[in-house]
């Protein structure tokens, strides 16, 4: 009986030490999970950091070497690569959809996806630019703004404005205080629709809001990749329609996805590989074809300022971080960065002078 009942104590005080060190485990990982979360958390709200990851010495070296010299101008380099950009993608007359170069009876193959086709019908022919968008003639200087921290106190504004042709990229915020870095002038803006997604629910719901957000842009041409995927076709319609329905002065057009497909074999032939090209690149090799002196502006992929080294955010607008790793930044600014060094383009990285000359 003594034995039975000593094997019973036994077992209770063992079974009482397993319980408490089981809680005693669970309440230490939920400690430690939310002490990573607050981590997390803090780390979060801190500035962006310079890492190692980021730091690509090979380009801040091109960059110092490069900006050590004054950038000049080089013709022939100029006209052999805008040549090369021309007999491969014609952008000048095809990197916008029109109603003369998609008629009726078109078979529109999307870029991002081969394998599926549209055949352009009346409503949809509708939607085309009626006009040759670029007005049949070359501009003298066009500034492609893309979006980059870099541009943040940069006091950049007037430089972009003097430009002939003002292109920017993803409906970028140009009030409250940006105007003397980034300026107010557009000619065209694109939009991904990605944005239309998130910012504007789809534009399912009411849409003053979207109208609203495009008078900054004035009479521009709103540039959408309609055919580029599928879901893309739906909401840059309504985007369209939207536009019409509002008697907004902005001009919907659409990327010509022939165009991007030979554009992306372009650069694959210069030996960019990238799965998808950015906008930025996009527009760059575009405003080459259209214009006789092209400027960037925005255009550094890194969380540190190249001059100053302190660190940058993602946008000059927010931190906010890409959500896909489609893109291929620091190979396709290494690219834009030979192209500079070559006299073909220039790229602005830093201050401009001021008065923005």
């Amino acid at each position: 009986m003594k034995a039975q009942l000593f094997f019973l104590m036994t077992i209770l005080v063992l079974g009482s030490l397993l319980t408490t060190h089981f809680w005693y485990k669970l309440d230490n990982n939920d400690r430690h999970v939310e002490h990573l979360q607050h981590v997390a958390q803090r780390k979060s709200l801190q500035k962006p950091s310079v890492t190692c990851k980021d730091c690509n010495k090979e380009i801040i070296n091109k960059v110092s070497k490069i900006y050590s010299e004054a950038w000049e101008r080089k013709e022939d380099n100029y006209n052999k690569f805008r040549s090369q950009l021309g007999s491969r993608c014609q952008g000048f007359d095809k990197a916008i959809i029109t109603q003369a170069n998609t008629p009726v009876g078109s078979k529109l193959v999307y870029d991002g996806e081969k394998k599926r086709t549209l055949q352009v019908n009346q409503e949809i022919f509708s939607t085309f630019a009626k006009g040759h968008p670029f007005s049949n003639k070359t501009q003298q200087t066009c500034a492609v703004v893309g979006n980059g921290g870099i541009l943040g106190n940069s006091s950049c504004g007037k430089m972009i404005d003097s430009a002939q042709f003002v292109i920017r990229c993803n409906l970028p915020p140009m009030a409250n205080g940006y105007e003397e870095d980034v300026g107010v002038k557009t000619d065209l803006v694109t939009a991904n629709p990605s944005i239309l997604f998130d910012k504007y629910g789809a534009l399912m719901g009411r849409r003053r809001k979207f109208v609203e957000s495009l008078r900054s842009y004035g009479t521009s041409m709103l540039l959408l990749p309609a055919f580029s995927y599928g879901h893309n076709t739906p909401v840059s319609l309504r985007a369209f329609y939207t536009v019409e329905d509002f008697e907004s002065p902005i001009r919907p057009v659409f990327f010509n996805p022939g165009y991007l497909q030979s554009l992306a074999l372009f650069w694959r032939s210069q030996g960019l590989k990238t799965v998808r090209l950015s906008t930025g690149i996009i527009m760059a090799s575009l405003a080459l074809e259209l214009c006789s002196e092209v400027h960037l502006y925005g255009f550094w992929p890194f969380s540190f300022h190249p001059h100053y080294l302190h660190a940058l955010t993602n946008h000059y607008y927010d931190n906010v971080q890409a959500k896909t790793k489609f893109h291929a930044m620091p190979a396709e600014f290494d690219f834009l960065l030979r192209l500079h060094s070559q006299g073909v383009l220039r790229l602005h990285l830093g201050d401009c002078e001021p008065g923005g000359k």
